[in-house]
């Protein structure tokens, strides 16, 4: 089955990893180093051992190519992965006057006391970015994110360069080229960035009338995050295809640190003893041909039979 390479990835690091420490205290088993490829020929790689929210992957995807980093546009299409980071830099400004969402607050109440009252602050202020532009504009733009990075990023001498486009146009006219590469990683921009980015780099290859990727990931949620860049990259290596007039190829996934929290451990557990049932299809407007003209409408996955989807925290 196609999501085999996933679920192997799973069982090595729960049998092999290592324990260490991260940056949300959680704790994690770890490898460094592993690399998954599908062929997206045989279907698309969306998980069916547990149910993955395609809408969530393909709005986040078609904002990141419109080069937005506000999270207005994804709480308008009821996507609230990036919801934290934005809430996180309200709560600490001088406007927020709610509760405090602090961590001494939370080691002083019982987790679910706490995480009530941060749902509820941060359910108002999801709100009020949707219906609030002035608000949006202040709280809700996370600033050099994937968005800005792929579609305008910033030179030192105050140009942008639109790295997408600019691979398009290289792939159309020069296809062995061994440089069709679009970089997020910027070490000037890291220290201020929200979250630095995960997706560091990715690059295409042209052979036989196929397009394929690679994504190099600096770092990668297994449990959760990690399903959802699989179905990302391949969703848009698919997108590119189309747009350059070739067949998909293989997506590669390349991971630095490959890990499972802590706190995730039972629910991949429960995860490998699910059969893969077959991989949907992937249906892209056939009247679309150019990435940026692309609506939510306009794509969609076909014959999708995934089990019931198995809940886990979010570290941030």
């Amino acid at each position: 089955m196609l999501e085999d390479a996933y679920l192997d990835l799973v069982r090595y690091v729960l049998e092999n990893g290592n324990k260490k420490t991260d940056r949300t205290n959680t704790g994690t088993l770890s490898t460094f180093g592993y690399q998954m490829r599908f062929d997206l020929a045989k279907g698309f790689p969306l998980l069916t051992t547990k149910k993955v929210p395609f809408g969530l992957i393909k709005s986040e995807l078609l904002w990141f190519l419109k080069g937005d980093t506000n999270i207005q546009y994804l709480l308008n299409h009821k996507n609230h992965i990036w919801d934290e980071w934005a809430f996180e830099k309200y709560v600490a400004s001088e406007d927020y006057n709610g509760p405090d969402m602090t961590d001494f607050a939370h080691r002083a109440l019982k987790d679910t006391e706490f995480n009530e009252a941060y749902q509820v602050e941060k359910n108002k202020f999801c709100d009020q970015i949707v219906n609030d532009d002035e608000f949006a504009k202040k709280y809700g733009d996370l600033g050099l994110i994937y968005g800005s990075q792929w579609r305008a990023w910033q030179t030192s001498t105050g140009d942008t360069i639109d790295q997408i486009q600019n691979v398009i146009d290289m792939i159309k006219t020069h296809p062995d080229s061994r440089r069709l590469i679009v970089s997020a990683w910027n070490p000037e921009d890291v220290p201020s960035m929200a979250l630095p980015p995960c997706h560091t780099m990715f690059q295409f290859y042209v052979a036989d009338g196929k397009l394929s990727c690679q994504l190099y990931q600096r770092s990668g949620d297994i449990f959760l995050g990690v399903p959802f860049n699989i179905a990302s990259y391949a969703l848009l290596t698919m997108l590119i295809a189309k747009e350059t007039g070739l067949e998909p190829g293989e997506f590669v996934h390349t991971l630095g640190d490959a890990h499972i929290y802590s706190n995730h451990i039972k629910q991949a557990k429960e995860l490998l003893t699910r059969t893969p049932r077959q991989a949907p299809q992937l249906w892209l407007n056939p009247d679309k041909i150019n990435i940026d003209d692309f609506e939510m409408k306009d794509i969609k996955v076909e014959n999708y039979d995934p089990y019931p989807a198995i809940k886990a925290p979010v570290a941030v």
